[in-house]
């Protein structure tokens, strides 16, 4: 029952989509109306406000490891619950008919809560292939890669269950992003 209102608890915190409401506040409107139409911090950057988008950064990773805290009283099993949780919030929010974001800002703070090493290991990741490709997705894409190997290294075998699902939800939501890069087509950061 406790890693089951973990789970819920950490959905509905995942679900609070901070680069709509942030961009609204900022009078660039619906940024789901610009660019990509993702809710997340790179769509955010592309309004060129890099505050902004560093603020929706903070505040997607923010509210992952935010879920994981709160859940660490009641023990592993719900942290990693609140996990699965918050990012399904980002992913699906039911406050936007559940069309989320891509979900790596807030799977990010979830690892640096539960496993700071393996959180590490992907902002480390993001940030290298970020640097080189100059392409968010095929950074997020290989920190979320990363993240899945070091999960199943340095965790036990739950957490790496638990990240290497996560991970792969993050694919999936990527998938157009994926037959962009195929194609060469992926906008550059």
């Amino acid at each position: 029952m406790i890693a089951i209102l973990a789970l819920l608890g950490g959905y509905l915190l995942g679900s609070i989509p901070f680069g709509l409401v942030l961009a609204r506040a900022a009078g660039y409107g619906d940024i789901r109306r610009i660019g990509s139409g993702n809710i997340g911090a790179t769509n955010v950057l592309r309004t060129g406000n890099k505050t902004l988008a560093l603020a929706v950064l903070l505040l997607d990773s923010g509210k992952g490891a935010a879920a994981v805290l709160a859940a660490s009283p009641f023990g592993a099993r719900a942290q990693l619950a609140a996990a699965i949780g918050a990012v399904l919030g980002h992913l699906f929010p039911v406050w936007l008919r559940f069309k989320g974001g891509k979900g790596v800002a807030t799977t990010v703070g979830t690892l640096l809560a539960l496993n700071p090493a393996v959180g590490g290991i992907a902002v480390g990741t993001w940030l290298v292939a970020a640097l080189l490709f100059r392409i968010s997705s095929l950074a997020a894409l290989a920190a979320m890669f990363a993240a899945a190997g070091a999960g199943a290294a340095l965790g036990t075998p739950r957490f790496a269950v638990v990240v290497l699902t996560i991970a792969a939800l993050v694919w999936a939501k990527h998938a157009a992003n994926i037959r962009r890069l195929l194609a060469g087509t992926e906008p550059r950061i």
